[in-house]
């Protein structure tokens, strides 16, 4: 296994040593590659919304240009976002 020196701050080489002290990690090698995991996942996941917002983005400038809209008075503004945030299926 490849083997790398990393600096950390006081801070956190005192929290890599508590969650070994506690037991949730055999070493800090362990701990230091599951937070590198961690990492990786959210990174992947970040990617995936990135790409999931252009997506809705191209959709709606899409529905833009044929006309697909409605258009809002200022005035009808919190309203008309008020049902849209009522309608919303999250």
């Amino acid at each position: 296994m490849p083997t790398r020196h990393v600096n950390l701050t006081d801070e956190q080489d005192a929290f890599v040593e508590d969650i070994v002290r506690a037991g949730k990690y055999q070493d800090a090698s362990e701990a230091i590659r599951d937070a590198v995991r961690g990492l990786q996942h959210r990174l992947r996941s970040d990617e995936l919304r990135l790409e999931l917002l252009r997506t809705q983005l191209k959709a709606g400038l899409d529905a833009l240009d044929r006309g697909e809209f409605t258009e809002v008075e200022d005035a009808d503004l919190d309203a008309a976002l008020d049902d849209l945030a009522a309608s919303d299926p999250r």
